[in-house]
């Protein structure tokens, strides 16, 4: 019967996929009131504060989106493209790497990818290589940022366990960070010679001898640098630096986050840390800038922010619910096995994301089980990587909106479906930086 159910929530996370990130939140609701109303089920725990952790940062990545913060650290990252074309392939994943460890979310890649495109073409170079590359970095980022809602979800649980208690958000970044943007290298070197050039490539000839696609090949120019900035864009964006500071600071230094007098003296933790900055900073942005709070919840940030929190509610809730009920149960037969072979979380973890495509959605689902199965906490650190694999079946908006950009055709999903253009670079990516994050928390955690 276990297995049934287990099979009904695969049933119900698969076709919330099919309606994409708001589908997949209130499908899983229709799959939680099963679980509870149906199977009987004790209810689990919503995600709450994952949830408002999302919103915090969210809301203050909106304001500086508002404000033109995000548009100024985009030119930024043009100018430093189109200075270096030939290194395009290795320039453009690391930008959008970048951008994801500094927003905490991979959904600044829309603006990024047709200037990627652009330099591409003009050089000559298949745009398939960065493009598909910097769609993947943007991704396997989220668990190097210090404000991503995996990372906070992690630090939480990974505290509260005994003799852990000394972990900071430094440590698990220090780890995230040297795992992904290892993975993102690798697939940046690999992706420099990957597939034919232009000149070879039959369907991007076939394209330039059609008159429309020749046309938006050969005369369309995707830039940044022409546009007008709102007058204090600079200071939103150095205003978001410091929020980001702040909270280094804040991890570094626990005496700063410890309130109270006498025996109520106790520390204030770093997911409600992060909140309370963001919306303080998001706040300040809006004041110093000057900027119109009704143009906040207009930009894409906001807009896949929302989308995202909705989908991890329901998610998060649905799977919680079936866990707390089967984890007695399946605990003797499945710690048996991950304990002769620790490794084989990572698959756990890399089929759950593949369904769900969440890499916080993945950590809530999934740390309670490793942790309840007694697996190592520097392997526990060093796998989130593999909470990434929504590469894998290409209908991730990221992926699907670089194919779209791609006006050469040389990004595209392939005849079967899984051959297409994501899925090399991201097995390279995350499976370096699962070596390396293993390798990097047995040496600091």
């Amino acid at each position: 019967m276990l297995y049934f159910e287990f099979l009904l929530l695969l049933g119900f996370l698969y076709a919330g996929s099919r309606y994409g990130g708001i589908g997949l939140g209130v499908v899983s609701g229709i799959g939680l009131a099963v679980e509870v109303f149906i199977l009987r089920m004790p209810l689990g725990k919503a995600p709450i504060d994952v949830m408002l952790i999302i919103l915090a940062v969210v809301t203050c990545a909106s304001v500086l989106e508002a404000a033109g913060g995000l548009k100024f650290m985009l030119q930024l990252a043009e100018k430093v493209l189109r200075k270096n074309p030939k290194y395009i392939t290795l320039l453009g994943p690391l930008v959008t790497y970048l951008l994801t460890f500094m927003l905490g979310t991979g959904h600044a890649v829309y603006s990024v990818m047709p200037i990627i495109a652009d330099i591409s073409l003009k050089n000559n170079i298949r745009p398939e290589r960065p493009m598909a590359a910097a769609s993947v970095a943007s991704q396997l980022a989220i668990t190097s940022s210090p404000i991503s809602a995996a990372v906070v979800f992690y630090l939480k649980e990974i505290t509260a366990l005994p003799g852990f208690e000394h972990i900071t958000l430094l440590h698990i970044v220090a780890v995230t960070v040297s795992a992904t943007f290892a993975g993102t290298v690798a697939l940046s070197l690999y992706s420099l010679r990957r597939g034919k050039e232009l000149k070879d490539d039959p369907e991007y000839q076939r394209r330039l001898q059609d008159p429309i696609w020749r046309e938006r090949i050969l005369n369309t120019t995707s830039t940044t640098l022409n546009e007008t900035l709102p007058p204090n864009a600079k200071q939103a964006f150095f205003l978001f630096l410091a929020a980001l500071a702040v909270i280094v600071v804040i991890a570094v230094l626990p005496d700063i986050r410890t309130v109270g007098t006498g025996e109520k003296i106790k520390p204030i933790s770093m997911g409600l840390i992060i909140q309370m900055m963001m919306l303080c900073f998001g706040g300040i942005i809006l004041l110093v800038t000057k900027t119109n709070p009704q143009n906040v919840p207009n930009g894409v940030v906001f807009k896949s922010g929302m989308v995202a929190t909705i989908a991890i509610f329901g998610i998060a809730w649905m799977s919680d619910t079936y866990f707390q009920y089967a984890m007695p149960q399946f605990e003797a037969g499945i710690t048996e096995m991950v304990n002769q072979y620790p490794w084989t979380f990572a698959f756990a973890l890399f089929a759950v994301s593949v369904v769900i495509n969440s890499q916080a959605a993945t950590a809530i689902m999934m740390l309670p089980v490793g942790i309840g199965l007694g697996l190592p906490t520097p392997l526990l650190i060093g796998l989130m990587p593999a909470t990434y694999a929504y590469f894998f079946i290409p209908n991730y908006p990221s992926d699907i909106a670089t194919v779209n950009f791609d006006v050469s055709g040389t990004t595209k999903i392939g005849k079967y479906y899984f051959n297409h253009s994501f899925m090399a670079p991201g097995l390279i990516g995350v499976t370096v930086a699962c070596f390396v994050g293993i390798a990097v928390a047995n040496l600091i955690i």
